[in-house]
C-alpha cells in the first residue's frame, strides 16, 4: 500500500526553480514530521528539510535561503519550493514521514528525480 507520493520533479536549468509534492494518507500525515531526503548517483542519502506538525523546520545549510518547506494539513501534503537551484542539487528527492510517538514509524515515497543543468 503506498503511503507516501511524490510529483513535481524534472530538469531545470541552473538558477530555476522547481516545486515538489508529497501526498500522503491522512493516518500518517496528521501523526508525522514530514520531510525531504535526497540522494545524488554514489553519495549517500541526505536530509534536506523537514516540518514538524507544529510548524518547526530545519533546513540543510546547503538549501538554506533557497528551499522553503510547508505543509498543507488539509491537503495531507507536504511542498518543497526549491529556487536558486544548483546543478550539484541534482539528486533523487524522497519524501518521508515520521511518526512523533513513542516507537515512531517512518514512511518512504518512491523517489522523484531533480536535475539541474548547468
Amino acid at each position: 500500500q503506498v503511503q507516501l507520493v511524490e510529483s513535481g520533479g524534472g530538469l531545470v536549468q541552473s538558477g530555476g526553480s522547481l516545486r515538489l509534492s508529497c501526498a500522503a494518507s491522512g493516518r500518517i500525515f496528521r501523526t508525522s514530521t514530514m520531510g525531504w531526503y535526497r540522494q545524488a548517483p554514489g553519495k549517500e542519502r541526505e536530509l534536506v528539510t523537514y516540518i514538524t506538525r507544529g510548524g518547526s523546520t530545519k533546513y540543510a545549510d546547503s538549501v538554506k535561503g533557497r528551499f522553503t518547506i510547508s505543509r498543507d494539513n488539509a491537503k495531507n501534503t507536504v511542498t518543497l519550493q526549491m529556487n536558486g537551484l544548483k546543478p550539484e542539487d541534482t539528486a533523487v528527492y524522497y519524501c518521508n514521514a515520521v511518526t512523533e510517538a513513542k516507537n515512531p514509524q517512518s514512511y518512504w515515497g518512491q523517489g522523484t528525480q531533480v536535475t539541474v543543468s548547468s
